[in-house]
């Protein structure tokens, strides 16, 4: 489809199924009512150099790049070495110490063996996910009717399994924070066993063993401080694996609901600039005129009763973001200027809506809200509604 694309501004015959969007205000939407000529803007994004479809390009998109590796040391500490009593008041504590010990040290163990568990279960959901996953990009990569109803139902089970996956994260978090209380046990036991050295009346048998003790607690300490660092570095890969994989489960919806593969969520392009926050928009004048002069990325012209945009507008987004990370994006609606005053009305009301259409669109795909501006046009070169967009 998009081979066929031969110039800058990529013009694809339009109409919607999809129910009005109803999420913007009319003060958001400045309206511009001239025309404007088309000048190249961005002559290295032309239609020519859009990414055509690929088995290489679903090679690497996010959705089908496997888990983040867990963590794969095992946590077991050693036994505390019995000692004699002295019969020493020294001797007394030192075995009520060497009882302490031996009892957070069962506590280690329990935490490691959850966390083994956690892991497997873990790896066993991810393969899960991306076994559904592949299955549904293997059906859309050969093409299939929009909204396949059984591609449906991998995505829903696919949605189950990643449930699943965000149940896993919830535990790792939940024996993060005890493995942190352990540890915390562990520092105030080995603190309390170095002021041991200070008691009067002690032995040299009771000094030998007290520094077998501080040895074992030091050892146990650091065995549960690297457990404890694994376990935050487990957390951090899956949370940020389970926010990827929703994303691109959301961007795969809107896959099957076009019936083609379009790729990973765009919120996962790698921005090395962020993108300024609209907390308004700007009201109509020569920055605005100036901003819409430029020749649009991509012309939606809702000139029919059924829309097929979501695959280029995907690629030709995607494509300039790899282009200019930091791209933001200007969505002009854009209304045809003839009849009168009720038809106008009725016209600059749809091209808004359709406009809203769009935006969901792109939000869908994952691009986020605060990277899309919008604003409204009457253009007397329009012979029908259109959407604009245009790079920033």
């Amino acid at each position: 489809m998009l081979g066929h694309i031969k110039s800058l501004a990529i013009v694809i015959g339009t109409g919607c199924t999809i129910g009005a969007c109803s999420f913007t205000a009319d003060e958001w939407w400045p309206l511009l009512t001239d025309e404007f000529s088309a000048h190249a803007l961005w002559p290295s994004l032309s239609g020519d150099e859009l990414p055509a479809k690929s088995d290489k390009m679903d090679e690497t998109t996010p959705q089908t790049r496997s888990a983040p590796a867990l963590g794969i040391t095992n946590f077991v500490p050693s036994r505390v070495t019995p000692g004699e009593l002295t019969g020493t008041f020294v001797g007394q504590k030192l075995n009520q110490l060497r009882t302490e010990l031996s009892r957070l040290q069962v506590r280690v163990i329990k935490h490691n063996g959850n966390l083994q568990n956690v892991r497997t279960q873990a790896n066993r959901n991810s393969k899960r996910y991306h076994g559904k996953i592949a299955s549904i990009n293997a059906r859309l990569q050969v093409s299939t009717t929009p909204g396949n109803p059984t591609l449906i139902n991998r995505l829903n089970d696919a949605q189950t399994v990643l449930a699943n996956i965000k149940n896993d994260v919830a535990q790792l978090n939940l024996l993060a924070n005890q493995v942190a209380k352990t540890l915390s046990l562990l520092a105030n036991l080995l603190e309390t066993t170095r002021t041991i050295y200070g008691l009067t009346g002690a032995v040299d048998e009771d000094h030998r063993q007290l520094a077998i003790l501080e040895y074992e607690v030091n050892r146990t300490v650091i065995m549960v401080n690297r457990l404890h660092k694994e376990l935050s570095e487990d957390v951090g890969r899956q949370t940020n694996y389970f926010r990827n994989v929703g994303q691109n489960l959301t961007a795969l919806s809107l896959s099957i609901k076009s019936g083609v593969v379009l790729g990973g969520n765009l919120a996962n392009r790698a921005f090395s600039t962020s993108a300024p926050v609209i907390s308004a928009f700007p009201a109509p004048g020569p920055t605005l005129r100036s901003r819409v002069s430029r020749r649009p990325l991509v012309v939606i012209r809702f000139d029919r009763p059924k829309v097929e945009y979501a695959e280029a507008l995907y690629f030709a987004v995607n494509r300039a973001l790899e282009r200019l990370p930091s791209a933001t994006f200007d969505l002009v609606a854009v209304a045809p200027n003839k009849g009168d005053a009720t038809d106008m009305t009725v016209a600059v009301s749809t091209s808004k809506r359709n406009a809203e259409l769009v935006l969901r669109s792109l939000s869908d795909m994952g691009l986020p809200f605060d990277r899309v501006r919008l604003s409204a046009m009457i253009s007397g070169r329009a012979a029908a509604n259109e959407v604009h967009i245009y790079v920033r």
